[in-house]
């Protein structure tokens, strides 16, 4: 990993850069977004919609050509929902796009390009209507959408499963297992008495959560020089050559 040359101050001023583009591009787009949220890069994090909720300590990570999508396309116009619980994670390239219903509970994590829909968005002989039947999705609590997930319409996922790399969720997953394949099937277990340690106990304490990372970086970045950064951005190997 390269190391950050950047001074403590000027991290923190880019914190406070990052915050306020969310508080004011990406909050107005939602009916609700909790505190504590942490969305890196989000002019790559794209919201649209009506009624997207999403809870406290929300993680979104955009990238440029990788951008976090969360989209509502209701049948008519205020309709359909988008309801995200506490502590949800959303790599780079993940997306949610909802006609009527998705819900993701507390915990939840969505792996790089992660795709979650709950339509079809046209039928096999008229592609220019979508079913007249809704098809919710319910993800639970605590659970794991690896690299490149796709999980279809009408299916709900149940707490703490993981859903490998690569897989298409067609129908429904009991909790506590592993699935993996196209479609998706179960391929272990998982014993909910070993217990799990989730991204709600990481962010039990989320005012103690930020002090701790704060004070890491005042100290780990405490010897940088603003000079050295800034030749860092015009000549790198020149900066990373001579940093001791």
């Amino acid at each position: 990993m390269q190391e950050d040359l950047r001074p403590y101050w000027v991290k923190k001023l880019y914190l406070r850069l990052r915050h306020a583009w969310t508080e004011w591009r990406l909050r107005p787009r939602c009916a609700s977004l909790g505190p504590w949220h942490s969305i890196m890069k989000p002019w790559y994090v794209h919201i649209s919609g009506a009624n997207i909720r999403i809870g406290r300590n929300f993680t979104a990570i955009g990238e440029p050509g990788n951008r976090v999508e969360i989209g509502v396309w209701g049948r008519e116009a205020g309709q359909g929902r988008v309801s995200i619980g506490d502590c949800v994670l959303m790599s780079p390239g993940s997306r949610i796009s909802a006609s009527d219903e998705i819900t993701v509970g507390d915990g939840t994590m969505f792996a790089n390009g992660a795709y979650v829909t709950d339509s079809d968005w046209h039928t096999i002989r008229d592609r220019t209507a979508r079913a007249t039947t809704p098809t919710p999705v319910h993800i639970g609590r605590n659970v794991w959408l690896g690299d490149h997930a796709t999980v279809l319409k009408g299916v709900t996922i149940g707490d703490n499963s993981v859903i490998a790399a690569r897989a298409v969720v067609t129908r429904d997953v009991p909790a506590n297992v592993v699935v993996a394949g196209n479609p998706a099937r179960v391929v272990r277990e998982l014993d909910p008495e070993d217990g799990f340690t989730t991204r709600m106990d990481l962010f039990a304490d989320p005012a103690g959560v930020e002090a701790f990372f704060d004070a890491v970086d005042r100290e780990v970045l405490a010897g940088n020089s603003l000079w050295r950064w800034l030749l860092s951005l015009v000549w790198p190997a020149v900066a990373l050559r001579h940093h001791p």
